[in-house]
């Protein structure tokens, strides 16, 4: 048994693909879980998710508790109470902006057929594809995690971590305990070509710049009033061009897209905001050497799992 979760709040404001993620791999599972934070008012996210009809589909309330989970944690309590819920053996996760291509369905439950009686396995790694700007310009470098864990064995000792980018080990979990790295371990796990296609940073800019202040309070950063306006994305000729299929499900969805001339090839690195990481100039010249002369294979970088060999 396969269980999918998540968690979501004011989806629909912030402009996350949250159906369409949801979709991608209602077929996979048996279940879906849904930690549904409370909305602002004219909050229609809950609507949008009646609307699916699947007897799959289960809602669970929440109310967030920012004040007690500090520096994106509260992200990560929100999933492990979808994770509390989930009946499979194996949990497959995706966040609210984060999509599967069909293409990749017959891999994964291949994976998670072949590793179910190896307890060694502890959960898949997915290659990830950021798409920034629009949906043609993406990046996958130092700056931008290239793969993470998206599938987990359904164990109480595993735990999201941190602002829930990724999954540990943490036999003795005291909440709201999410940033502990003493006697905790990373999770042992099978990289898969299965890609996320993952849609945070394509919004309009309007709705970037609102999502980023909502980021701001979330992790208590100081100044996040300054994220007004229109979000300027940069210059997108520094990424890389995607010229493959997307999704199905998002096929709809991407016709919304009309800030393109809102979008910049050249000029300022950025405008009227803090450069990025990947705008700075000593990271954009770690890529390069990375992607020139060690081809692909990134320097240091965040890695919170342990790979074992796949069987052949």
């Amino acid at each position: 048994m396969i269980s999918g979760f998540t968690f979501l709040r004011n989806a629909g404001a912030l402009y996350y693909p949250y159906v369409e993620s949801i979709l991608s791999i209602l077929p996979l599972v048996d279940e879906f879980i849904v930690v549904l934070g409370e909305g602002d008012p004219g909050d229609r996210t809950r609507e949008k998710l009646d609307e699916l009809r699947s007897p799959k589909l289960k809602i669970l309330d929440s109310v967030w508790d920012t004040g007690r989970y500090r520096g994106g944690s509260i992200y990560a309590q929100q999933t492990d109470l979808a994770k509390a819920a989930c009946r499979g053996d194996w949990l497959f996760y995706l966040q609210g902006d984060e999509v599967i291509h069909e293409e990749d369905h017959a891999l994964i439950r291949q994976a998670c057929e072949a590793y179910i009686q190896d307890p060694r396995v502890e959960g898949f790694v997915f290659d990830f594809l950021h798409f920034y700007g629009d949906y043609r310009h993406y990046f996958r470098d130092h700056c931008w995690y290239k793969k993470e864990i998206r599938i987990i064995r359904n164990l109480p000792g595993i735990h999201s971590w941190r602002d829930a980018q990724s999954f540990r080990y943490i036999p003795d979990f005291k909440d709201p305990d999410y940033f502990r790295t003493e006697g905790t371990r990373k999770l042992n796990c099978i990289a898969l070509s299965a890609r996320v296609f993952h849609y945070g940073w394509v919004r309009p800019p309007d709705r970037m710049a609102l999502k980023n202040a909502e980021a701001g309070k979330n992790y208590q950063k100081p100044g996040y009033e300054k994220f007004q306006g229109r979000f300027d994305y940069g210059r997108l000729d520094r990424a890389r061009v995607y010229d493959g299929k997307h999704p199905s499900v998002m096929n709809d969805w991407m016709t919304q897209l009309n800030w393109q001339d809102l979008l910049r090839f050249s000029g300022p690195a950025a405008l009227n905001r803090p450069l990025m990481k990947h705008e700075k100039l000593r990271y954009r010249i770690l890529h390069s050497i990375e992607e020139r002369i060690l081809g692909g294979r990134v320097i240091g970088g965040f890695r919170n799992y342990h790979l074992l060999q796949a069987e052949q």
